[in-house]
């Protein structure tokens, strides 16, 4: 599984503006939807709302991944927002989440959902990663840093949490 085959570069958008979870998750819906054309804006929206109400997708240390299935999806995909400012996202240390990536996946794939979910959680789980998508000032840099970690920073190391 190559992080490649998740994200279109429209998909991915650094210093956006936004001040809550629900703008948040709006924007994410409008970017999934350039990625998998199949399901509507409103879907997505209410898919990934309805898995935050089983518990929040804010990890911790100013990350969140959001994610939700669905019939009219027919593979999976991402979409990545780098924040200016951290919004409160009920994560579990109750910090600021400032890096949001989205997950949309066909309602059937549980194997390749929990695959993805345990890569991107290996991303947030890098703190110089994390720090270089935190520094990113441009929508290509910040997807060419994501293109480029697996080849450059999934090396079987012990990774620190985002900080």
């Amino acid at each position: 599984m190559q992080i490649e085959e998740f994200f279109l570069p429209e998909s991915v958008v650094a210093q956006r503006k936004i001040g809550s979870k629900k703008r948040a998750l709006e924007q994410l819906s409008e970017l999934l939807v350039l990625a998998s054309p199949g399901p509507t804006q409103i879907e997505v929206f209410e898919a990934l709302v309805g898995r935050e109400r089983l518990g929040s997708t804010g990890l911790g240390h100013g990350a969140a991944i959001p994610h939700g299935r669905l019939k009219a999806v027919d593979k999976p995909v991402c979409a990545f927002l780098q924040l200016q400012k951290g919004i409160d996202f009920d994560a579990v240390d109750n910090q600021p989440v400032d890096l949001i990536c989205a997950l949309l996946v066909p309602e059937e794939a549980t194997s390749d959902h929990l695959e993805l979910l345990s890569m991107l959680a290996e991303i947030f789980g890098d703190e110089q990663f994390c720090m270089q998508l935190r520094a990113a000032t441009s929508s290509e840099a910040l997807y060419q840093l994501l293109m480029q970690w697996q080849s450059n920073y999934s090396s079987g190391q012990q990774a620190r949490p985002c900080a």
